[in-house]
Protein backbone atom coordinates (compact mmCIF):
# COMPACT_ATOMS: atom_id res chain seq x y z
CA UNK A 1 0.00 0.00 0.00
CA UNK A 2 1.46 3.37 -1.05
CA UNK A 3 1.14 6.60 1.74
CA UNK A 4 -0.65 9.58 1.05
CA UNK A 5 2.36 11.50 -0.64
CA UNK A 6 3.47 8.88 -2.95
CA UNK A 7 -0.50 7.50 -4.29
CA UNK A 8 -0.76 11.75 -4.88
CA UNK A 9 2.49 11.36 -7.30
CA UNK A 10 1.06 8.64 -8.87
CA UNK A 11 -2.09 9.95 -9.36
CA UNK A 12 -0.52 13.23 -11.37
CA UNK A 13 1.38 10.69 -13.29
CA UNK A 14 -2.07 8.97 -14.34
CA UNK A 15 -3.49 12.68 -15.14
CA UNK A 16 -0.31 13.80 -17.33
CA UNK A 17 -1.63 11.35 -20.39
CA UNK A 18 -3.83 14.52 -21.39
CA UNK A 19 -0.55 16.50 -22.38
CA UNK A 20 2.26 14.95 -21.85
CA UNK A 21 4.63 11.96 -23.45
CA UNK A 22 4.49 8.42 -22.65
CA UNK A 23 8.39 8.75 -22.27
CA UNK A 24 8.42 11.80 -19.92
CA UNK A 25 5.76 10.40 -17.87
CA UNK A 26 7.87 7.03 -17.93
CA UNK A 27 11.00 9.10 -16.94
CA UNK A 28 9.07 10.81 -14.08
CA UNK A 29 7.90 7.60 -12.45
CA UNK A 30 11.65 6.72 -12.44
CA UNK A 31 12.78 9.93 -10.76
CA UNK A 32 10.21 9.67 -8.38
CA UNK A 33 10.14 6.29 -7.26
CA UNK A 34 13.18 4.37 -6.19
CA UNK A 35 13.49 1.12 -7.74
CA UNK A 36 13.08 -0.59 -4.30
CA UNK A 37 8.98 0.70 -4.79
CA UNK A 38 8.59 -0.27 -8.09
CA UNK A 39 6.90 -3.15 -7.14
CA UNK A 40 4.18 -1.36 -5.06
CA UNK A 41 3.47 0.98 -7.09
CA UNK A 42 2.76 -1.72 -10.13
CA UNK A 43 0.88 -3.59 -7.84
CA UNK A 44 -1.23 -0.42 -7.19
CA UNK A 45 -1.74 0.52 -10.91
CA UNK A 46 -2.27 -3.53 -11.74
CA UNK A 47 -4.92 -2.97 -9.55
CA UNK A 48 -6.56 -0.05 -10.56
CA UNK A 49 -6.61 -1.13 -13.73
CA UNK A 50 -8.45 -4.29 -12.93
CA UNK A 51 -11.61 -2.42 -12.31
CA UNK A 52 -12.37 -1.01 -15.75
CA UNK A 53 -14.72 2.12 -14.53
CA UNK A 54 -11.74 3.69 -12.01
CA UNK A 55 -9.55 4.85 -14.72
CA UNK A 56 -10.23 6.65 -17.60
CA UNK A 57 -8.68 5.30 -21.47
CA UNK A 58 -6.16 7.60 -21.09
CA UNK A 59 -5.08 6.75 -17.16
CA UNK A 60 -5.00 3.25 -18.32
CA UNK A 61 -2.97 3.65 -21.13
CA UNK A 62 -0.54 5.06 -18.78
CA UNK A 63 -0.81 2.66 -16.20
CA UNK A 64 0.39 -0.02 -18.39
CA UNK A 65 3.22 1.88 -19.72
CA UNK A 66 4.21 2.38 -16.26
CA UNK A 67 4.23 -1.22 -15.63
CA UNK A 68 6.08 -2.68 -18.70
CA UNK A 69 8.79 -0.03 -18.54
CA UNK A 70 9.49 -0.36 -14.78
CA UNK A 71 11.08 -3.90 -15.92
CA UNK A 72 12.34 -2.80 -19.78
CA UNK A 73 15.57 -3.28 -18.80
CA UNK A 74 14.61 -7.22 -17.66
CA UNK A 75 13.47 -10.27 -19.51
CA UNK A 76 10.00 -10.09 -20.40
CA UNK A 77 9.30 -13.06 -18.17
CA UNK A 78 11.12 -11.31 -15.60
CA UNK A 79 8.08 -8.78 -15.03
CA UNK A 80 5.91 -9.75 -12.39
CA UNK A 81 3.22 -8.26 -13.82
CA UNK A 82 3.89 -9.82 -17.50
CA UNK A 83 0.86 -12.19 -16.99
CA UNK A 84 -1.54 -8.81 -16.40
CA UNK A 85 0.26 -7.47 -19.39
CA UNK A 86 -0.99 -10.34 -21.96
CA UNK A 87 -4.31 -10.78 -20.17
CA UNK A 88 -4.81 -6.89 -21.30
CA UNK A 89 -3.53 -7.43 -25.11
CA UNK A 90 -5.94 -10.73 -25.50
CA UNK A 91 -8.93 -9.30 -23.83
CA UNK A 92 -11.66 -9.46 -26.27
CA UNK A 93 -14.00 -7.30 -24.60
CA UNK A 94 -11.25 -4.23 -24.18
CA UNK A 95 -10.87 -1.52 -26.38
CA UNK A 96 -9.09 -2.39 -29.73
CA UNK A 97 -6.45 1.06 -28.92
CA UNK A 98 -5.79 -0.61 -25.48
CA UNK A 99 -4.96 -3.93 -26.98
CA UNK A 100 -2.81 -2.30 -29.43
CA UNK A 101 -0.86 -0.07 -27.21
CA UNK A 102 -0.46 -3.17 -24.88
CA UNK A 103 1.21 -5.22 -27.54
CA UNK A 104 3.04 -2.61 -29.11
CA UNK A 105 4.92 -1.66 -25.56
CA UNK A 106 5.46 -5.86 -25.40
CA UNK A 107 6.98 -5.18 -29.01
CA UNK A 108 4.82 -7.67 -30.93
CA UNK A 109 4.98 -6.04 -34.04
CA UNK A 110 9.08 -6.90 -34.16
CA UNK A 111 8.87 -2.87 -34.34
CA UNK A 112 10.63 -0.38 -31.99
CA UNK A 113 8.42 1.31 -29.79
CA UNK A 114 10.13 4.48 -29.44
CA UNK A 115 7.71 6.43 -31.57
CA UNK A 116 5.15 4.80 -29.70
CA UNK A 117 6.19 6.53 -26.23
CA UNK A 118 7.51 9.84 -27.80
CA UNK A 119 3.22 10.72 -28.55
CA UNK A 120 0.80 10.95 -25.34
CA UNK A 121 -1.82 8.83 -24.78
CA UNK A 122 -4.74 11.09 -25.71
CA UNK A 123 -2.88 11.82 -29.29
CA UNK A 124 -2.50 7.80 -29.32
CA UNK A 125 -5.97 7.46 -28.87
CA UNK A 126 -7.22 10.34 -31.44
CA UNK A 127 -5.17 8.98 -34.46
CA UNK A 128 -5.83 5.19 -33.73
CA UNK A 129 -8.15 4.49 -36.47
CA UNK A 130 -5.66 6.69 -38.87
CA UNK A 131 -2.53 4.28 -38.53
CA UNK A 132 -3.57 1.29 -41.11
CA UNK A 133 -0.09 0.13 -40.83
CA UNK A 134 -0.38 -0.86 -37.10
CA UNK A 135 0.55 -4.40 -36.23
CA UNK A 136 1.92 -5.70 -39.54
CA UNK A 137 1.88 -8.18 -40.83
CA UNK A 138 -1.55 -8.55 -39.21
CA UNK A 139 -4.35 -6.33 -39.78
CA UNK A 140 -6.59 -4.32 -36.89
CA UNK A 141 -9.00 -7.16 -36.98
CA UNK A 142 -6.65 -9.74 -35.89
CA UNK A 143 -5.13 -9.64 -32.48
CA UNK A 144 -3.13 -12.99 -31.19
CA UNK A 145 -4.21 -15.25 -28.84
CA UNK A 146 -3.28 -15.67 -25.40
CA UNK A 147 -1.72 -18.99 -25.33
CA UNK A 148 0.40 -17.36 -28.48
CA UNK A 149 1.25 -14.54 -26.32
CA UNK A 150 2.01 -16.46 -23.06
CA UNK A 151 4.68 -19.07 -24.83
CA UNK A 152 6.29 -16.03 -26.00
CA UNK A 153 6.52 -13.84 -22.98
CA UNK A 154 5.84 -15.72 -20.00
CA UNK A 155 8.01 -18.65 -20.38
CA UNK A 156 8.13 -21.14 -17.84
CA UNK A 157 8.51 -18.93 -14.96
CA UNK A 158 4.51 -17.83 -14.85
CA UNK A 159 2.67 -20.68 -14.66
CA UNK A 160 -1.01 -20.33 -14.62
CA UNK A 161 -2.73 -17.67 -11.71
CA UNK A 162 -3.67 -19.99 -8.66
CA UNK A 163 -7.32 -19.78 -7.97
CA UNK A 164 -8.11 -19.14 -4.23
CA UNK A 165 -11.39 -19.42 -3.52
CA UNK A 166 -11.77 -17.12 -0.69
CA UNK A 167 -10.45 -15.06 -2.97
CA UNK A 168 -12.38 -14.89 -5.69
CA UNK A 169 -15.53 -14.53 -3.66
CA UNK A 170 -14.12 -11.66 -2.00
CA UNK A 171 -15.77 -8.32 -1.60
CA UNK A 172 -13.91 -5.92 -3.72
CA UNK A 173 -13.47 -2.27 -2.65
CA UNK A 174 -14.92 -0.87 -5.97
CA UNK A 175 -18.39 -1.80 -6.67
CA UNK A 176 -20.80 0.01 -9.88
CA UNK A 177 -22.59 2.73 -8.82
CA UNK A 178 -26.44 1.46 -9.02
CA UNK A 179 -27.84 4.92 -9.97
CA UNK A 180 -25.92 5.27 -12.91
CA UNK A 181 -27.99 3.36 -15.72
CA UNK A 182 -26.54 0.41 -17.86
CA UNK A 183 -24.59 1.22 -20.53
CA UNK A 184 -23.77 4.97 -19.86
CA UNK A 185 -20.53 6.33 -20.46
CA UNK A 186 -19.16 7.07 -17.21
CA UNK A 187 -16.05 8.87 -18.75
CA UNK A 188 -18.37 11.02 -20.49
CA UNK A 189 -18.09 15.07 -19.74
CA UNK A 190 -21.48 15.50 -18.87
CA UNK A 191 -21.06 13.93 -15.21
CA UNK A 192 -17.99 15.97 -14.42
CA UNK A 193 -18.81 18.25 -11.33
CA UNK A 194 -19.64 21.93 -12.84
CA UNK A 195 -19.52 25.04 -10.12
CA UNK A 196 -22.48 26.43 -9.24
CA UNK A 197 -24.31 23.56 -10.72
CA UNK A 198 -26.22 20.59 -8.98
CA UNK A 199 -24.34 17.44 -9.53
CA UNK A 200 -26.22 14.57 -11.54
CA UNK A 201 -26.37 10.81 -10.61
CA UNK A 202 -23.12 9.12 -10.90
CA UNK A 203 -21.20 12.14 -10.64
CA UNK A 204 -18.40 12.82 -8.19
CA UNK A 205 -14.78 13.10 -8.00
CA UNK A 206 -12.71 10.40 -9.86
CA UNK A 207 -9.29 11.29 -8.81
CA UNK A 208 -10.57 11.99 -4.88
CA UNK A 209 -11.65 8.06 -4.70
CA UNK A 210 -8.71 7.10 -6.73
CA UNK A 211 -6.40 8.97 -4.48
CA UNK A 212 -8.32 7.02 -1.27
CA UNK A 213 -8.08 3.30 -2.61
CA UNK A 214 -4.31 3.75 -3.24
CA UNK A 215 -3.89 5.42 0.50
CA UNK A 216 -6.22 3.98 2.69
CA UNK A 217 -8.38 0.91 1.74
CA UNK A 218 -7.15 -2.43 1.22
CA UNK A 219 -6.15 -3.96 -2.32
CA UNK A 220 -7.52 -7.57 -1.16
CA UNK A 221 -10.72 -6.43 -0.84
CA UNK A 222 -13.08 -7.63 2.21
CA UNK A 223 -12.84 -11.74 2.14
CA UNK A 224 -14.52 -14.53 4.14
CA UNK A 225 -12.64 -15.50 7.46
CA UNK A 226 -10.84 -18.91 7.19
CA UNK A 227 -11.94 -20.99 10.23
CA UNK A 228 -9.13 -21.93 12.09
CA UNK A 229 -10.56 -24.36 15.30
CA UNK A 230 -8.22 -25.13 18.18
CA UNK A 231 -6.38 -28.20 17.72
CA UNK A 232 -7.25 -31.11 20.03
CA UNK A 233 -4.99 -31.69 23.17
CA UNK A 234 -2.43 -34.49 23.21
CA UNK A 235 -3.27 -37.15 26.05
CA UNK A 236 -1.52 -36.82 28.93
CA UNK A 237 1.15 -39.17 29.21
CA UNK A 238 1.61 -41.33 32.78
CA UNK A 239 4.44 -39.27 34.67
CA UNK A 240 4.16 -35.97 32.62
CA UNK A 241 2.94 -33.03 34.68
CA UNK A 242 -0.21 -31.77 34.10
CA UNK A 243 -1.18 -27.83 33.75
CA UNK A 244 -3.86 -27.15 36.14
CA UNK A 245 -6.70 -24.40 35.30
CA UNK A 246 -8.72 -23.74 38.39
CA UNK A 247 -12.26 -22.27 37.93
CA UNK A 248 -11.98 -19.79 39.98
CA UNK A 249 -14.84 -17.48 38.92
CA UNK A 250 -15.43 -15.12 41.81
CA UNK A 251 -18.64 -13.11 42.31
CA UNK A 252 -17.48 -9.20 43.36
CA UNK A 253 -19.73 -7.96 46.40
CA UNK A 254 -20.11 -4.41 47.10
CA UNK A 255 -19.06 -2.99 49.35
CA UNK A 256 -22.12 -0.48 50.36
CA UNK A 257 -20.56 0.70 53.57
CA UNK A 258 -17.57 2.43 51.03
CA UNK A 259 -17.45 6.12 51.61
CA UNK A 260 -20.64 6.17 53.51
CA UNK A 261 -21.58 9.16 55.95
CA UNK A 262 -19.81 7.67 59.14
CA UNK A 263 -20.37 11.40 61.04
CA UNK A 264 -24.13 10.60 61.89
CA UNK A 265 -23.60 7.85 64.49
CA UNK A 266 -20.49 9.56 66.25
CA UNK A 267 -22.94 11.31 69.21
CA UNK A 268 -24.60 7.71 69.19
CA UNK A 269 -21.12 6.01 69.28
CA UNK A 270 -19.83 8.34 71.96
CA UNK A 271 -22.72 7.90 74.37
CA UNK A 272 -22.55 3.99 74.11
CA UNK A 273 -18.80 4.04 74.77
CA UNK A 274 -20.12 5.93 78.15
CA UNK A 275 -22.67 3.46 78.29
CA UNK A 276 -20.32 0.21 78.54
CA UNK A 277 -18.61 1.74 81.87
CA UNK A 278 -21.05 3.75 83.65
CA UNK A 279 -24.75 4.58 83.92
CA UNK A 280 -26.04 7.17 81.92
CA UNK A 281 -28.16 10.20 83.20
CA UNK A 282 -31.82 10.05 81.65
CA UNK A 283 -31.28 12.83 79.34
CA UNK A 284 -28.11 10.66 77.87
CA UNK A 285 -30.43 7.53 77.73
CA UNK A 286 -33.52 9.30 76.50
CA UNK A 287 -30.88 11.07 73.65
CA UNK A 288 -29.78 7.10 72.47
CA UNK A 289 -33.62 5.71 72.44
CA UNK A 290 -34.69 8.82 70.56
CA UNK A 291 -31.40 8.61 67.72
CA UNK A 292 -32.23 4.38 67.43
CA UNK A 293 -35.61 5.39 67.39
CA UNK A 294 -35.51 7.69 64.14
CA UNK A 295 -32.73 6.15 62.77
CA UNK A 296 -32.49 2.13 63.62
CA UNK A 297 -29.57 1.48 61.25
CA UNK A 298 -27.53 3.23 63.62
CA UNK A 299 -27.12 0.16 65.39
CA UNK A 300 -24.58 -1.28 63.10
CA UNK A 301 -22.54 1.70 63.70
CA UNK A 302 -23.03 2.31 67.34
CA UNK A 303 -19.59 0.54 68.11
CA UNK A 304 -21.23 -2.31 70.47
CA UNK A 305 -20.08 -5.80 69.78
CA UNK A 306 -21.03 -9.56 71.45
CA UNK A 307 -18.19 -9.04 73.92
CA UNK A 308 -19.41 -5.94 74.98
CA UNK A 309 -23.13 -6.66 75.70
CA UNK A 310 -22.70 -7.82 79.28
CA UNK A 311 -20.91 -4.26 79.79
CA UNK A 312 -23.61 -2.78 79.06
CA UNK A 313 -26.81 -5.04 80.03
CA UNK A 314 -25.16 -4.45 83.69
CA UNK A 315 -24.74 -0.70 83.67
CA UNK A 316 -27.56 0.32 81.23
CA UNK A 317 -29.76 -2.08 80.68
CA UNK A 318 -32.39 -0.27 79.23
CA UNK A 319 -30.37 0.70 76.44
CA UNK A 320 -29.21 -3.02 76.29
CA UNK A 321 -32.63 -4.05 75.63
CA UNK A 322 -33.34 -1.33 72.70
CA UNK A 323 -30.15 -2.40 70.29
CA UNK A 324 -30.74 -6.09 70.88
CA UNK A 325 -34.73 -5.34 69.79
CA UNK A 326 -33.18 -3.53 66.78
CA UNK A 327 -30.60 -6.38 65.83
CA UNK A 328 -32.67 -8.99 66.03
CA UNK A 329 -33.31 -9.17 62.33
CA UNK A 330 -28.93 -8.90 62.13
CA UNK A 331 -26.80 -12.05 60.84
CA UNK A 332 -25.17 -11.78 64.69
CA UNK A 333 -28.02 -11.75 66.82
CA UNK A 334 -27.24 -15.24 67.70
CA UNK A 335 -23.87 -14.18 68.68
CA UNK A 336 -25.52 -11.67 71.24
CA UNK A 337 -28.16 -14.57 72.65
CA UNK A 338 -24.79 -17.26 72.97
CA UNK A 339 -23.16 -13.78 75.18
CA UNK A 340 -26.64 -13.16 76.97
CA UNK A 341 -27.63 -16.36 77.82
CA UNK A 342 -23.90 -17.69 79.23
CA UNK A 343 -23.51 -14.12 81.49
CA UNK A 344 -23.31 -14.22 85.44
CA UNK A 345 -26.92 -14.16 86.39
CA UNK A 346 -27.69 -10.75 87.75
CA UNK A 347 -30.76 -8.80 88.32
CA UNK A 348 -30.23 -6.24 85.39
CA UNK A 349 -29.95 -9.34 83.17
CA UNK A 350 -32.93 -11.01 83.94
CA UNK A 351 -34.40 -7.66 83.85
CA UNK A 352 -33.10 -7.19 80.15
CA UNK A 353 -34.11 -10.95 79.13
CA UNK A 354 -37.66 -10.18 81.08
CA UNK A 355 -38.35 -7.14 78.59
CA UNK A 356 -37.06 -9.01 75.58
CA UNK A 357 -39.90 -11.58 76.20
CA UNK A 358 -42.33 -9.27 76.10
CA UNK A 359 -41.57 -7.73 72.94
CA UNK A 360 -39.48 -9.87 70.85
CA UNK A 361 -40.01 -13.52 70.02
CA UNK A 362 -37.36 -15.40 71.77
CA UNK A 363 -35.81 -18.89 70.38
CA UNK A 364 -37.29 -21.53 73.14
CA UNK A 365 -33.63 -22.94 73.17
CA UNK A 366 -32.26 -19.86 74.56
CA UNK A 367 -34.96 -19.40 77.71
CA UNK A 368 -34.66 -23.60 78.30
CA UNK A 369 -30.65 -22.66 78.95
CA UNK A 370 -31.36 -19.14 80.84
CA UNK A 371 -33.30 -20.74 83.02
CA UNK A 372 -31.08 -23.73 83.81
CA UNK A 373 -28.01 -21.25 84.48
CA UNK A 374 -30.37 -19.28 86.74
CA UNK A 375 -31.53 -22.59 88.86
CA UNK A 376 -27.54 -23.73 88.88
CA UNK A 377 -26.39 -20.17 89.64
CA UNK A 378 -29.04 -20.10 92.73
CA UNK A 379 -27.34 -23.52 93.71
CA UNK A 380 -23.70 -22.46 93.59
CA UNK A 381 -23.99 -19.67 95.57
CA UNK A 382 -22.48 -19.92 99.09
CA UNK A 383 -23.74 -16.96 100.44
CA UNK A 384 -27.40 -17.40 102.45
CA UNK A 385 -28.53 -13.77 101.92
CA UNK A 386 -27.22 -13.67 98.51
CA UNK A 387 -28.63 -16.81 97.57
CA UNK A 388 -31.96 -16.24 99.05
CA UNK A 389 -32.70 -12.68 96.90
CA UNK A 390 -31.19 -14.49 93.69
CA UNK A 391 -33.98 -17.58 94.26
CA UNK A 392 -36.24 -14.45 94.99
CA UNK A 393 -35.85 -12.95 92.01
CA UNK A 394 -36.01 -16.08 89.64
CA UNK A 395 -39.30 -17.11 90.96
CA UNK A 396 -40.32 -13.91 90.33
CA UNK A 397 -38.65 -14.18 86.83
CA UNK A 398 -40.21 -17.25 86.39
CA UNK A 399 -43.92 -16.99 87.49
CA UNK A 400 -43.81 -14.28 84.57
CA UNK A 401 -42.65 -16.57 82.17
CA UNK A 402 -45.66 -18.88 83.09
CA UNK A 403 -48.52 -16.86 83.32
CA UNK A 404 -47.30 -14.38 80.04
CA UNK A 405 -47.69 -18.18 78.27
CA UNK A 406 -43.93 -17.22 77.12
CA UNK A 407 -42.34 -20.65 77.71
CA UNK A 408 -44.55 -24.33 77.64
CA UNK A 409 -43.91 -25.15 81.87
CA UNK A 410 -44.18 -29.24 80.93
CA UNK A 411 -40.81 -28.75 78.86
CA UNK A 412 -38.79 -27.74 82.21
CA UNK A 413 -41.23 -28.95 84.95
CA UNK A 414 -38.99 -31.40 86.81
CA UNK A 415 -36.39 -28.91 86.94
CA UNK A 416 -38.50 -26.30 88.18
CA UNK A 417 -40.05 -28.36 90.29
CA UNK A 418 -37.31 -29.76 92.08
CA UNK A 419 -36.11 -25.87 92.47
CA UNK A 420 -38.82 -24.43 94.53
CA UNK A 421 -38.78 -28.14 97.15
CA UNK A 422 -34.97 -27.41 97.02
CA UNK A 423 -35.46 -23.71 98.16
CA UNK A 424 -39.19 -24.34 99.57
CA UNK A 425 -38.50 -22.42 102.82
CA UNK A 426 -38.68 -19.32 100.59
CA UNK A 427 -42.07 -17.69 99.89
CA UNK A 428 -41.78 -17.13 96.22
CA UNK A 429 -40.13 -20.31 95.62
CA UNK A 430 -43.38 -22.06 97.43
CA UNK A 431 -45.58 -19.92 95.60
CA UNK A 432 -44.42 -20.79 92.44
CA UNK A 433 -44.44 -24.40 93.51
CA UNK A 434 -48.37 -24.14 93.96
CA UNK A 435 -48.84 -22.29 90.25
CA UNK A 436 -47.14 -25.80 89.08
CA UNK A 437 -49.34 -27.39 90.92
CA UNK A 438 -52.60 -25.86 89.55
CA UNK A 439 -50.90 -26.36 85.80
CA UNK A 440 -50.43 -30.26 86.41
Amino acid sequence: MLGFEDSGNLLRLLNGGEEQTVEDIVSEFNSIFRQSQYFNACTALEYLITEEKVLSPTQRLIAFAIIQQAYASQQPSSNPFISRLVDAASDDAAEKYERAFVLQLLGFTGGNNIELLKQSAADYIKNFDLSPHFLSPFNIQSFPQREQLQQQYCGKGHPEPFKCLFKDNSVKNVVPDPDVPHGCNSNSSEFDAQPGVASKIGSGNRDETVSGLLSSFSLEGLGPQWIRPFPPRLPVMDGELLWLNPDMNHELLWDYGMCADTSRGAAVRDLIAKALKNPLVPVQQEQVLVELANDPKLVYHCGLTPKKLPELVENNPMIAVEVLIKLVNSPEISEYFTVLVNMEMSLHSMEVVNRLTTTIELPTEFLHTYISNCISACQGIKDRYMQNRLVRLVCVFLQSLIRNKIINVHDIFIEVQAFCIEFSRIREAAGLFRLLKTLE
